[in-house]
């Protein structure tokens, strides 16, 4: 039973370790060997550093590099500001009442994206808010916030009210309640909405190419590249693109478990 799963985890480990291993295998090896090969070699023939200095010298990455890592940061913090009341009042009503709530915002995650950018760039244009970083944050919260209130609420809910009830007999006010036990208690839960929010914007493509298309973010640069057959910068961005989220995830990792997802935390 144990070399059955072995196996599995190695069959897993490589379906989704091998487009990684593609990447790097591009972008480190000389075009004859890769893009102007008809048979491209499975293996490194020969290491060059030539794409990536061709890559960053001849085309534009530290804008929308920049923009990526703005709009990211900002879809994580409202996440957050708005994640973090939601859940808890969600946490504090009825489940006949609060399911049905969660389930209307997950809702809105199964409408195209495509669908409902077109009237919001529409709007954002009379507004201002058209091709900036803050107008293209709130939309992706469309996608993330129904997914960090999920969240919180099952880490609110993991907390027993007894905490709560007991901290007010103790004088403690809700300021102070929040800040010194809920905030610290629901910490994993808080932690790991915030990092699926951010992961999402950093790879999010449908809102941003009709949203943000005169200053596009990394993915749409990248997608951008690959249309005027430029593959090597678009490789060579891609590269660079998977740093910042392989970076999180291992700082990060102990956050993202099941428990936390699912708000199975330990009060």
């Amino acid at each position: 039973m144990s070399k059955i799963v072995y196996v599995g985890f190695a069959i897993f480990t490589i379906y989704f370790l091998f487009p990684l291993y593609i990447l790097l295998l591009v972008a480190f090896s000389p075009a004859k060997y890769t893009i102007e090969s008809l048979y491209p070699p499975p293996i490194f023939k020969q290491f060059t550093l030539n794409n990536l200095i061709f890559a960053f010298t001849q085309y534009n990455f530290l804008q929308p590099f920049i923009k990526s890592l703005i709009v990211a940061t900002l879809v994580g913090i409202i996440a957050l500001l708005v994640g973090i009341p939601a859940g808890y009042g969600l946490s504090r009503l009825p489940a006949k009442i609060a399911y049905p709530v969660l389930v209307l915002l997950l809702i809105t995650n199964m409408v195209p994206g495509i669908v409902v950018a077109i009237p919001i760039s529409a709007e954002f244009i009379k507004l201002h808010l058209f091709d900036t970083p803050i107008g293209l944050a709130l939309v992706q919260e469309l996608i993330t916030l129904p997914l960090a209130t999920f969240i919180m609420q099952g880490t609110f809910s993991a907390i027993p009210k007894e905490i709560e009830y007991q901290a007010r007999i103790d004088g403690a006010s809700a300021l102070s309640y929040i800040a010194n036990i809920l905030v610290p208690t629901a910490l994993p839960g808080i932690i790991a909405a915030f990092l699926i929010s951010w992961m999402f914007s950093w790879d999010e493509f449908t809102y941003a190419v009709i949203l943000s298309p005169i200053h596009p973010t990394l993915p749409v640069e990248i997608y951008i590249n690959i249309t005027r057959g430029n593959e090597l910068a678009a490789v060579a961005f891609s590269l660079v693109f998977t740093i910042p989220v392989i970076i999180l995830t291992v700082i990060l990792q102990k956050y993202l478990k099941g428990e936390y997802l699912t708000g199975g935390i330990k009060a």
